[in-house]
């Protein structure tokens, strides 16, 4: 039996250096259509991936499932999971929640949500990311939902701290033409996007991704729809007992970038900070100690 904690991604991703060469192409063609490829029948998934049916029963065997169904039946509680409500999440940590005080209960899941998603970053595509965002010559832009758009806002404040050419692009849909007119290939579109995944967080990918830009995602252990059009993607585990998720590790992962784009771009930003400290002293922004 598959492990129950691990998502399909993360069993793919474990089991996928020992999987023959159309198990692989069948693997990269689940995950990039994920998870409509596996709703259907196991005759169009192996049609769609271009591998024979046999090949379809190993994967899912080999995963750890007794054949395709058991593997199917698992992709839709995934599913029912990524589209669970507020109130649904709150009866069912409720129900079973242990006899401690909830600043243990909630602490102890935020600190398993932390290690989970530092255990499957690829450090090579965080590094790729942080120096993406280091590059002066490309443009950078951010937005995320409903929930997510203020860690949207709290990247670009400190991004801009660090260097120029950065924007915040608002989550009403009205004001994108203007802020994506100046948006060219090889620009960078930071986007976050947790369950319930929203439509405009989806459209505004496709739109920079058609213009060319690189777009990085920043979503939750169960991905974003808009990963089909990332071409980094960073997943963060969310899940507390709560009727809300955590940003907790996702608020880990932008401070981490932004450290790791300061480290990258130190002189120049030393400079940016000192001419910004001087600017602030001027207008008197801060509150002086007595």
């Amino acid at each position: 039996m598959a492990a129950a904690s691990q998502t399909i991604e993360q069993q793919i991703r474990a089991a996928f250096d020992g999987l023959t060469r159309a198990e692989r192409q069948l693997c990269n063609h689940i995950m990039h259509n994920y998870p409509v490829a596996a709703l259907g029948s196991i005759t169009a998934l192996a049609k769609g991936a271009e591998v024979s049916t046999p090949t379809v029963v190993r994967l899912a065997q080999k995963l750890g499932y007794k054949g395709y169904p058991d593997f199917q039946t698992s992709i839709r509680a995934e599913v029912e999971e990524r589209l669970i409500s507020p109130l649904a999440k709150h009866d069912r940590w409720a129900g079973g929640a242990p006899d401690t005080h909830i600043l243990n209960r909630f602490a102890d899941a935020v600190v398993g949500n932390l290690q989970a998603t530092l255990g499957q970053i690829d450090h090579a595509d965080f590094d790729a990311i942080a120096g993406l965002l280091a590059d002066r010559d490309r443009k950078v832009f951010a937005m995320g939902g409903r929930i997510t758009h203020a860690m949207a806002d709290y990247f670009t404040t400190h991004m801009k701290v660090i260097r120029q050419g950065v924007t915040l692009i608002s989550d009403m849909s009205n004001a994108w033409p203007p802020a994506l007119i100046d948006m060219v290939p090889g620009d960078i579109l930071i986007a976050f996007d947790i369950r319930r995944y929203e439509n405009n967080v989806l459209q505004l990918v496709e739109i920079a991704a058609d213009q060319g830009a690189e777009v990085v995602l920043i979503t939750d252990q169960w991905v974003s729809p808009a990963a089909a059009r990332a071409r980094y993607r960073l997943s963060a585990h969310i899940e507390v007992p709560s009727a809300w998720d955590s940003t907790v590790a996702i608020q880990v992962l932008v401070e981490t970038l932004l450290a790791a784009v300061q480290t990258l771009t130190w002189p120049e930003t030393q400079a940016r900070m000192r001419r910004l400290e001087e600017l602030y002293a001027r207008s008197r922004f801060f509150r002086r100690s007595k």
